[in-house]
């Protein structure tokens, strides 16, 4: 068995899958929130360029990739499929775990995949600087890469707490030229009002969309991107699971179970999408999605329709949520804390094709603690809520010999901060009450 299995170059996939066209009952639109009708095109277009808008709302099952993008896309894809053998042996599992390595991109995770899609496609409308968001600086690493591909400006909105608990995220994004501020900032307005009410807040992805909204609605030569939960964002991580079906048929095998970690869905519905089809035609697959029991959209929130940001700017998004204004506490899976999740990756649990488990920080740090003794990586936090899905899928039965397939979203290397306050003892369970969230709940825009 080839431990390692790598596709040539020329056999990149060239076209990207969208689901939306196969989920069993489709998907809500998005709604204007000041009439609550559907909303179109015309209105998103001063914050999002033509090209990506006609993506979101495509009924293509498939659409080419540029070439400028497959060549940007081709310094670090394929990426490689890897079957973790040492680690199946530390389980003492018949299951065979395989594993996508988006650990190898320049930045270290999955995240350039729609990074340099969107780039190119505002760079073509002549936008020339593009406004953010990001969580544990992963987004805003990979904005900052491509907006340098393409001769871009980026400005990154990055949530308090991981602005303070991952400096080196920061150092990433300032070497690719871009500018960086701790959310909520003075920058904004939003920011400013923010601050003025809650000054110790934390911050969330939420307040920090809110900034990176405004930033690119008061100027001209600026549109905003968002590097996780929308149609066209699921779409460009499609290149994952495409790569990985290629991949596991050149292995000879075929997952029966497929997990990812989730914070607004990109990179799990980024593996598993492609093979949904093949699950909508009777083959026997799981999809399990893992997310944190201190943001647990899909095991607690509401699939409702809901805003994306604290300021109530985004359009109405049908999805699992917690709640617009609900802030989330400092665990070190910055990725994670998002109160929403993507509308393809909620409709998706909401048909029964993927099942949602919430899992404790502590237990995930150890698993990647563990994956790294036996597979030689260090995962980032995120990437360890797969690696934890994985281990409890392969142990529930010792002898079933199972083919699991997860994604190995980011290397942790930039977060060696988080294993240090692990080791410290520092870190705690968490789960979020249930008072607090129906409390968040309740303030649900009414439909």
């Amino acid at each position: 068995m080839i431990k390692k299995i790598v596709l040539r170059d020329d056999e990149m996939p060239r076209q990207w899958y969208n689901v939306a066209p196969d989920l069993p009952n489709g998907l809500l639109p998005p709604l204007d929130p000041e009439t609550k009708q559907p909303m179109g095109p015309e209105k998103l277009s001063a914050v999002f360029p033509m090209g990506l808008l006609e993506q979101e709302m495509s009924g293509d099952r498939f659409i080419d990739i540029p070439e400028e993008v497959l060549e940007a896309l081709a310094i670090w894809r394929p990426s490689p499929l890897v079957r973790a053998t040492n680690l199946e042996k530390a389980l003492n599992t018949k299951a065979k775990i395989f594993f996508k390595n988006e650990g190898v991109s320049p930045v270290g995770s999955h995240k350039p995949n729609s990074a340099v899609a969107q780039a190119y496609y505002n760079k073509r409308e002549g936008v020339k600087r593009l406004a953010t968001e990001t969580g544990a600086g992963q987004w805003g690493s990979a904005l900052a890469l491509a907006t340098n591909m393409f001769g871009m400006e980026c400005k990154v909105y990055m949530v308090r707490v991981s602005y303070d608990q991952k400096p080196y995220r920061k150092s990433i994004m300032q070497t690719y030229g871009a500018g960086i501020v701790a959310s909520p900032s003075n920058e904004t307005n939003t920011g400013r009002a923010i601050l003025e009410k809650m000054p110790d807040t934390p911050g969330s992805l939420g307040i920090a969309i809110s900034e990176a909204l405004e930033d690119a609605a008061t100027r001209d030569d600026t549109k905003y991107a968002l590097g996780s939960v929308l149609n066209h964002v699921i779409l460009h991580q499609s290149i994952i699971g495409l790569e990985a079906k290629k991949q596991m048929e050149i292995a000879g095998e075929y997952p029966d179970v497929i997990i990812g970690c989730c914070g607004g869905g990109s990179n799990f519905a980024g593996l598993a999408t492609p093979f949904v089809p093949d699950f909508l035609d009777g083959k026997k697959i799981r999809f399990i999605g893992t997310e944190p029991a201190s943001c647990p959209s899909l095991t607690g929130g509401k699939l409702a329709y809901d805003f994306g940001d604290v300021a109530q700017t985004t359009p109405l998004l049908y999805m699992y949520t917690l709640g617009h204004d609900f802030i989330p506490p400092g665990i070190h899976a910055g990725g994670l804390r998002y109160h929403g999740m993507s509308p393809i990756l909620s409709a998706m649990v909401r048909d029964n094709i993927v099942e949602p488990l919430k899992v404790q920080q502590l237990e995930c740090f150890e698993a990647g603690v563990l994956f790294a003794k036996t597979e030689g990586i260090v995962a980032a936090p995120e990437t360890c809520h797969a690696i934890r899905g994985a281990i409890i899928e392969a142990t529930k039965d010792l002898n079933d010999p199972k083919t699991i397939l997860f994604n190995f979203s980011g290397h942790g290397l930039i977060d060696m901060g988080s294993y240090d306050k692990f080791y410290a003892g520092e870190l705690q369970d968490y789960d979020y009450p249930a008072e607090q969230i129906a409390e968040s709940i309740a303030n649900l825009p009414k439909i």
